[in-house]
């Protein structure tokens, strides 16, 4: 099999194409550069630099690489950003969507894995979130996830194309230094920055309905996510016309406040948080089962917070290395 990986160059995409090519998969990224960092990428490894709107790029590439199966990533994925610029996330979340899975179905691709999100939860008033458990997401990027995962279902019935939608909760962590996430955006790098900064880390709103008022969130690590994507890569490769939606979680919550006490003692630094207002889009608690994808992929997750913790450390130090109290 050859799989196109969109946003290949990305921090997720960089850790599927690793675990792809572990599992003796091949890989061409397809990536416009706009987040992604070319050195993450092997050098046998095929880049092509291009816009999912850009069906004609597109075509090509599916042509040129033989192509046999999409494991599409590449997205616009910050909840605040989508709440200021809905139309932006809709046109590149659900249009360059669109207009990838007309090529691949014109090519007549048989697997497609699409990267989707616990976001389209939205605020759920349950303990642990099952797949069947309603949707409401809570803002315009939740909503292009969802509206993604409608559009990917609907083109497989339509056309017999086998798919998998994955609905990824928190990722952090790092398969070795030079892969860890550049982007400070999600909380662990948020409070690296800060610690570097010799400056108190943020806590949006401590008001919540939880056991210290802080949200609670399920992390993943980044190479459990990446071979969770092999493994259902290689499900919809044996099961033709196979439709899939999978939660990507381990199913233990974790507050704001709890994951920045722990990431202080690993660190070294002891810098109690400051409360800030909360961030609009921000639910209280989303919190996995995982247990349909132990059923049906077998798959279950290998690497506990401590872990994501320490490998995130030592990408940021790696890049920031004033920020190391060793």
């Amino acid at each position: 099999m050859t799989w196109l990986i969109t946003g290949g160059a990305g921090y997720i995409g960089a850790h599927v194409v690793r675990a792809m090519l572990e599992a003796d998969e091949r890989a061409v990224v397809y990536d416009d550069l706009s987040t992604g960092i070319p050195e993450r990428v092997p050098s046998d490894v095929p880049v092509v630099i291009g816009s999912t709107l850009d069906a004609e790029t597109l075509e090509r590439t599916i042509r040129e690489h033989s192509v046999t199966g999409v494991v599409h990533l590449a997205a616009k994925k910050q909840v605040g950003e989508s709440m200021d610029l809905p139309l932006h996330y809709y046109r590149e979340n659900v249009e360059g969507l669109r207009v990838l899975l007309s090529a691949v179905t014109d090519a007549q691709v048989p697997s497609f894995v699409f990267s989707s999100s616990a976001a389209v939860y939205g605020m759920p008033d349950v303990d642990l979130v099952r797949e069947e458990t309603p949707c409401a997401p809570m803002s315009p990027y939740g909503e292009t996830k969802l509206a993604g995962e409608w559009l990917v279902r609907a083109t497989g019935r339509a056309t017999g194309l086998s798919t998998a939608s994955l609905r990824y909760f928190n990722v952090a962590g790092a398969a070795t230094p030079q892969l860890a996430d550049t982007g400070v955006f999600n909380l662990i790098p948020m409070v690296f920055e800060k610690l570097t900064e010799n400056a108190p880390p943020r806590i949006f709103g401590d008001d919540y309905p939880t056991p210290d008022g802080t949200c609670v969130r399920d992390y993943i690590h980044v190479v459990d996510l990446a071979e969770a994507h092999v493994a259902a890569a290689r499900a919809l490769q044996a099961s033709p016309g196979r439709a899939m939606t999978l939660n990507i979680g381990r199913g233990e919550g974790v507050s704001v406040r709890e994951m920045i006490d722990r990431i202080n003692a690993l660190t070294g630094y002891d810098r109690p948080p400051v409360t800030t207002p909360r961030r609009p889009g921000d639910p209280a608690r989303v919190v996995a089962s995982a247990d349909r994808i132990a059923t049906e992929l077998g798959w279950k997750a290998k690497y506990d917070v401590q872990d994501m913790i320490t490998s995130a450390w030592a990408g940021w130090v790696r890049l920031h290395p004033e920020a190391s109290r060793s």
